[in-house]
């Protein structure tokens, strides 16, 4: 198994030396889903940060000023530590994945406004373990655990609860399919992130792609407004997603991810709507129904099957 990984990984990674793995120096195993889940929780803030931006504002504008300011903090950081040597980089993988990272920003807010929300997130979300279990099959030919199944299922039962209790419920064919295009772009993004923080350091692998995905994001600023900017919870939302939501949490992610499978990272994530709904109830004043208990309930303990179960074996990489 050993042998035929590494070989699956000379063939994607072409002449990159392998002789140092980047993975012990910078993240233990047992860390891993832990750096993950951080991650999601970061991002289960970007709904209600979004809710509190100027209504003049667009998900398309938000999506792309967010990347923007996430890459230039982590350029920056790593510039600041002179990382980011392009002699022994792997290019085509860092272009890859900033390509699918774009897509699924783009794809997943392109699915909300034709199919809604709620259907929209929960396809994208509930998809994007089971092409994580895919992949993982495909390329290291291993398969997920068992409690990675039942977990799976129980989150994606928890995050079903949810979307039936929002009551917004408009299923639309094409938005579902881009939904799903969003949930294979984010799985893929994570196998890309694997593969690359094996070779360099999670800072500067996250930098590098998130600075690409900034740039193919750009083109949605043309046609947008952006005069909201100059309103204090505008630039404050932006500050914070931007901070905070995506160049602290992708960081965090891509660090986790040297210490945890594809597959169990990508379910972990599903602690994003956990926290997205608690911050509903606590900060924007959604009320807190039997169905919401319920959902929330099975996604902490999908997420509690994932963290304690793995602790006592690491996981393999």
């Amino acid at each position: 198994m050993e042998h035929a990984q590494r070989q699956i990984e000379m063939k994607l990674v072409g002449r990159v030396r392998t002789s140092t793995p980047f993975a012990n120096p910078f993240c233990g195993r047992a860390a891993g889903p832990w750096l993950v889940l951080a991650a999601a929780m970061l991002w289960g803030t970007t709904g209600t940060a979004q809710a509190l931006a100027p209504e003049a504002s667009t998900p398309g504008a938000i999506a792309a000023l967010r990347m923007s300011v996430a890459g230039l903090a982590l350029l920056s950081g790593s510039l600041w530590r002179g990382g980011i040597q392009l002699r022994s980089w792997p290019l085509w993988i860092t272009l890859s994945a900033g390509v699918f990272i774009a897509l699924y920003q783009l794809s997943s807010f392109w699915a909300m406004n034709a199919t809604g929300v709620a259907v929209g997130t929960i396809v994208a979300m509930g998809s994007a373990p089971v092409f994580a279990g895919l992949l993982d099959y495909l390329v290291w030919h291993r398969t997920p655990e068992r409690r990675w199944y039942l977990s799976t299922v129980l989150a994606f039962s928890g995050c079903l609860l949810l979307m039936l209790e929002s009551g917004n419920l408009q299923v639309d064919g094409v938005g579902v399919l881009v939904a799903l295009v969003a949930g294979f772009s984010y799985a893929f993004y994570t196998l890309l992130m694997a593969l690359l923080v094996r070779r360099q350091a999670p800072a500067d692998a996250t930098a590098a792609v998130t600075c690409l995905g900034a740039i193919f994001l750009l083109p949605l600023l043309w046609q947008s407004d952006v005069q909201w900017l100059a309103e204090p919870n505008g630039w404050l939302v932006i500050l914070h997603l931007g901070l905070i939501a995506t160049a602290l949490s992708y960081w965090l992610f891509a660090k986790g991810l040297a210490g945890v499978k594809t597959s169990t990272a990508v379910t972990l994530t599903l602690a994003e709507p956990l926290v997205a709904t608690l911050l509903g109830i606590l900060v924007v004043g959604e009320r807190m129904t039997l169905m919401v208990s319920c959902g929330l309930a099975l996604i902490f303990a999908a997420l509690v099957l994932l963290l304690f179960s793995g602790t006592k074996r690491p996981a393999e990489s």
